[in-house]
């Protein structure tokens, strides 16, 4: 990436909604560079999906936002960096970020020595986070959970309700009897559950939030074009125009979705027609 080009430009995508957290951190670091947001909520969740299908998606995705000029794509997914990294490595030439390799890292510099990890099943299953986490400290210790429901919970939007607090201490209580000192949330969906996660898990547990790690990596790679002055654009895209989508990112954000557009991602191949966004 040319750090001194004067407007650079970060595509961010996502199955859903739970990427909004990862750009909503961005954002508070680097309030100049111009944003595009790919929200798959189409073909949502990906965590249930096979590998074969998460790096189909995820190359389709990369595809659309590269038709955008992107300098820069953040793959603010952890089912999606977790299966399909290495392939969006190879087909895409610009500096791509994960978030699983982020939030490990955060994990490790915290001083976790006793890690747990919640994820979804996807996410959990491809042994990604141990993989990253023994990478940069084999002796850690890795506990790790799969929370299939949290991801539906917060898309409904229920983010403090008692419901979800009782499904959270039933996931939890292994990675709780597991005397953790560290809980790394593998999703971008479950930072907007982390005053429920850290009521159960207690204060003697640090969260680490893969969103955070990932946009002080981001702000790292551009350095000084973090701080430049720039009239700042920010462009939504939908692959199914939800109004409670709206509702919520708007929530998560603080403050309105403006240029918010569906996309038809009209796939041929690897190949997108990236004319078939329409503005709402």
């Amino acid at each position: 990436m040319d750090k001194d080009k004067d407007n650079v430009r970060i595509g961010i995508f996502d199955s859903g909604i739970g990427g909004i957290t990862v750009l909503k951190e961005i954002l508070d670091l680097i309030p100049c560079a111009d944003m595009i947001y790919l929200g798959d909520s189409a073909r949502l969740p990906y965590g249930t999906k096979s590998s074969k299908t998460i790096i189909r998606y995820s190359l389709q995705c990369a595809d659309f936002l590269m038709s955008k000029g992107i300098d820069m794509l953040v793959v603010a997914c952890n089912t999606a960096s977790s299966h399909a990294l290495p392939f969006l490595k190879e087909a895409f030439h610009i500096p791509i970020i994960g978030v699983v390799e982020s939030g490990s890292q955060a994990a490790i510099d915290a001083g976790g020595r006793r890690i747990g990890v919640i994820g979804t099943p996807s996410t959990i299953k491809s042994g990604s986070y141990d993989k990253a986490l023994h990478a940069l400290k084999p002796d850690v210790q890795v506990f790790s959970k799969a929370c299939p429901l949290f991801v539906p919970l917060v898309e409904e939007g229920w983010c403090e309700d008692s419901i979800t607090e009782q499904v959270a201490r039933r996931y939890l209580d292994d990675i709780l009897q597991s005397e953790v000192d560290t809980l790394l949330l593998g999703c971008t969906h479950y930072p907007l559950l982390k005053g429920i996660i850290a009521k159960v898990m207690g204060s003697g547990v640090r969260i680490i939030d893969s969103a955070r790690s990932t946009a002080h990596v981001v702000s790292g790679l551009i350095g000084e074009n973090s701080s430049r002055k720039h009239d700042q654009s920010i462009d939504y895209f939908l692959s199914d125009l939800s109004p409670v989508f709206i509702r919520l990112g708007e929530l998560f954000l603080g403050k309105r979705m403006e240029h918010v557009y569906e996309v038809d991602l009209c796939y041929n191949d690897s190949n997108i027609n990236s004319e078939c966004g329409n503005a709402v």
